[in-house]
């Protein structure tokens, strides 16, 4: 009977050992795993963020000008002797693009 309870009790505490190395190695795993986790949800979310971000960076449009209330205002201002017959030659041939 001794004998017996020699071969338990050894197989226990081989038992209790392996499950202590075991419980260890399961637990250093799982915080190097946490850690990676937790940097590719860091990565995803940042890119997620960006891909759903409104363009900040794309410049406003400008506002487009009424030609014919840009050529009105330069008539008048050759009514009134502010340009020339040249400078306002010049500046309607900018505005038509020609």
């Amino acid at each position: 009977m001794p004998r017996l309870i020699r071969g338990v009790a050894r197989t226990a505490v081989v038992a209790g050992t392996a499950t202590a190395v075991s419980g260890r190695v399961a637990r250093r795993q799982a915080e190097k795993f946490a850690d990676r986790d937790a940097q590719i949800a860091a990565d995803r979310q940042a890119a997620y963020d960006q891909a759903t971000a409104p363009a900040a960076a794309a410049p406003a449009a400008a506002p487009e000008v009424d030609l014919m209330d840009q050529l009105q205002k330069l008539g008048d201002l050759k009514a009134q002797g502010i340009l020339t017959e040249e400078e306002f030659a010049a500046q309607k041939a900018k505005l038509l693009g020609s």
